[in-house]
């Protein structure tokens, strides 16, 4: 077989596969929502929805491969332990497919939902396969991914849980902290930077324009809290899981633009603070 036709034939097969992953990807959207529409928990118990959410970085796609979603408990008859026996899996049909720049400025995938004892969430796991890549430039970049990666990212939680209630756990990707390159070697490697909390929690929100400026990165940075995302489509953002306090944002857009900071910006417990509208100038 000649370099051109083996060339086409990969291309072939790398489109193929692409179009496999999109149509799973659509799948799973729908499927989420069909799960999202029964609130109700089992008697004595807690349901516990689980979203992946805001992925921010410079790259075109980042595919990651999910196998599996385990939760460790704390409850009066519950176990504390490191064995795997103390781990309830929420069962998937099969690997997903998740593309994390779908998950931006706020948009967000429903991963699994499951009833527990009144009680603790004390940390989860999110379980890679190994077939995990980017695209950057139209180019696709294999990750490479460590094996103590693949056996369970752990992601401390501590989050109490009240019998008959729902709640939204959300699991927030952090790509750009997520992807290194090794040395020398040329290898990208992923290295998932993971945080936890309930929906309800404090934030920040709010919206950045023109829409000429995006990409616009958007930093919260504060009493050791260094967190980002970039905007959306429209130019909104929000940021949750920030503990009270006061912070400063930072606005990065593309390099027509200039950069703003605002500072002195208020987080209360429960709340989701609006920041005003930012308009950003031209250099």
């Amino acid at each position: 077989m000649g370099i051109e036709s083996f060339e086409r034939k990969l291309n072939k097969n790398t489109h193929m596969k692409a179009l496999v992953k999109n149509l799973l990807l659509s799948l799973i959207l729908l499927a989420s929502f069909a799960c999202g529409t029964d609130d109700s928990p089992k008697s004595g118990q807690a349901r516990v929805n689980f979203y992946l959410v805001d992925a921010p970085a410079d790259f075109d796609e980042v595919w990651i491969e999910v196998l599996a979603l385990r939760v460790k408990t704390d409850h009066g008859k519950s176990e504390m332990s490191e064995d795997d026996n103390s781990w309830k899996e929420i069962i998937f049909e099969g690997s997903q497919y998740i593309n994390l720049l779908d998950l931006t400025g706020g948009n967000t995938l429903l991963l699994g939902t499951e009833d527990f004892p009144e009680g603790k969430i004390d940390q989860i796991r999110l379980i890679l396969g190994e077939d995990n890549y980017l695209i950057k430039n139209g180019n696709r970049l294999e990750l490479k991914t460590p094996s103590a990666q693949q056996s369970g990212l752990k992601i401390k939680v501590n989050q109490e849980i009240d019998a008959g209630n729902s709640y939204n756990l959300m699991i927030d990707f952090d790509v750009a902290k997520s992807i290194v390159v090794a040395g020398n070697s040329g290898n990208i490697i992923l290295k998932p930077v993971l945080r936890a909390f309930l929906e309800q929690s404090q934030g920040v929100q709010g919206q950045v324009l023109p829409l000429a400026a995006q990409p616009v990165q958007v930093n919260v940075n504060g009493g050791g809290v260094d967190l980002n995302t970039f905007t959306d489509t429209k130019g909104n953002y929000v940021i949750q899981g920030i503990q009270p306090g006061t912070y400063t944002l930072t606005l990065t857009p593309n390099e027509l633009y200039n950069p703003a900071t605002i500072t002195g910006i208020s987080v209360e417990a429960g709340k989701l603070t609006t920041v005003p509208a930012v308009t950003l100038t031209l250099k």
